[in-house]
């Protein structure tokens, strides 16, 4: 595709806008930049550092606030960020009058090169992407980690070659608006109700996340998760090749976990990958990101010792149930990262002994029951901050839950666990909401609680 002299609109001025920009720009396009958030424009030091944000060259438009229903006879094309829903007016407009939109995946989809691994799900995508790239690492020379991730695709997609590999996390938000993107493997890991208050359905959710499929072919791969209904029921209409896995059954082609050892089974072979003792991340669920890298890293043909290697190095990601510290006895685990009740049983699953759990931040229309389930009598106190507080607190106490404490902030949560916690026992962070509202992202609600603990006496 041919940027130069176009006139191109980029929505949203987050990291994914900001990136866009300076890819068009360096493309030859003339680009405005569009966000909604008029606030920016009252306070003159929110205006400059939002242009200190900016490419150093850019000389094109900025429009704040407001959309002006007069600049779509001008557009070419528009590129929307991953946070700006499909379905705004403005948006629908701008569709309806044959004005082509696209994403931060497409954009740089057309730049690209090399081998691309596509990762996606509802949970373990980061920590699932970040340990392809360091499989990636011990076999291809030229790496490169993007997306969801935290580095925009269109950042890093002109340092691409034909011998690269480019590992990407994608968002159901990023895959709403693929048109032609083919990676040569995708990832689906599993799917459970999420993003309901973007996506509104749980099949317009599906359909997005199986969007990371819809221009592949047989001679790609698709890595699945055999243990997931959703997963189950649409992948007889996905083009590529199904790779599959599972953490409850031997399978007959795939990878499955059987005796404590991850097997990998095709026509030709059958071999242990590794003992999941090897490994330093804990938990079933973690046992199922690790086989979807394997057969990531299988269809891009990385020698097995390879693997091996990758795989019992891997430390883990950041936020997600991170151990921080023990302080007088008690363990203290970050798993900012649960933002939602399937991440967050699988926290609370991976817990050994009596947990003090702290919940709770922005609501987005979860229905909590089964993550309280999930407690059985592991979790000792219940510790609520947030929107959703009163919300947990209800379904906890219509569920039987005795011990549940409501909080105003992150600090005052962690000085009530640390002072009922009993020796042996584990705090555990694991929200099951976004962190909106409260704090920027999970990362500063995740550094807050880490600071916290930290900050606690030893004796």
């Amino acid at each position: 595709m041919n940027f130069l002299g176009k006139k191109v609109l980029v929505v949203g001025a987050g990291k994914s806008g900001i990136s866009a920009i300076e890819l068009l720009s360096q493309e030859g396009a003339q680009t405005i930049l569009y966000d909604a958030n008029a606030e920016i424009n009252k306070e003159e030091t929110k205006l400059t550092e939002f242009r200190e944000k900016l490419p150093k060259n850019y000389n094109g438009d900025i429009i704040l606030g407001e959309f002006p229903s007069e600049l779509k006879s001008e557009l070419d094309m528009v590129v929307l960020s991953p946070g700006v829903p499909t379905d705004l007016d403005y948006v629908k407009d701008l569709k309806s009058v044959g004005i082509p939109i696209i994403g931060e995946v497409e954009l740089a989809y057309n730049f690209s090169k090399g081998k691309i691994a596509a990762i996606t799900g509802t949970n373990g995508k980061t920590t699932t992407t970040t340990l392809v790239g360091e499989i990636m690492k011990t076999y291809y020379k030229s790496v490169f980690v993007v997306g969801n991730i935290g580095v925009p695709y269109t950042q890093m997609v002109k340092n691409t070659e034909i011998e690269s590999v480019t590992v990407a996390e994608m968002s159901s938000f990023q895959l709403e608006t693929v048109e032609n993107f083919r990676p040569d493997v995708s990832a689906i890991l599993n799917i459970t109700p999420d993003h309901l208050n973007r996506h509104h359905t749980m099949e317009a959710y599906i359909e997005a996340k199986v969007n990371v499929t819809k221009n592949q072919t047989k001679e790609d791969t698709c890595v699945l998760n055999y243990e997931d209904s959703y997963l189950q029921n649409v992948s007889g209409g996905i083009p590529a090749t199904i790779l599959w896995f599972s953490s409850a059954r031997e399978l007959e082609s795939g990878l499955f976990l059987q005796n404590n050892q991850i097997i990998y089974r095709d026509d030709e072979k059958e071999c242990v990958v590794c003992d999941v003792n090897e490994l330093q991340i804990i938990g079933k669920h973690n046992y199922e990101n690790v086989m979807a890298a394997v057969g990531i890293a299988i269809a891009l043909k990385v020698p097995m010792e390879d693997i091996h290697k990758a795989l019992i190095e891997f430390k883990g990601v950041e936020h997600r149930i991170e151990y921080v510290t023990t302080k007088r006895g008690v363990k203290y685990y970050n798993d900012s990262k649960g933002t939602n009740p399937d991440a967050s049983i699988q926290a609370i699953k991976a817990m050994q002994t009596k947990t003090l759990l702290i919940g709770g931040g922005y609501d987005k229309d979860s229905d909590y029951d089964d993550w309280i389930k999930a407690f059985d009598d592991k979790v000792t106190y219940l510790v609520l901050l947030g929107q959703t507080r009163e919300k947990i607190a209800n379904a906890a106490k219509r569920l039987g839950v005795k011990n549940i404490v409501l909080v105003d902030s992150l600090s005052e949560a962690v000085t009530f666990c640390a002072e009922h916690a009993g020796v042996g026992e584990t705090v555990l962070l694991s929200p099951c909401c976004a962190s909106w509202g409260m704090f920027k992202d999970y990362e500063e609600r995740g550094m807050l609680f880490k600071e916290y603990v930290h900050a606690l006496k030893d004796e």
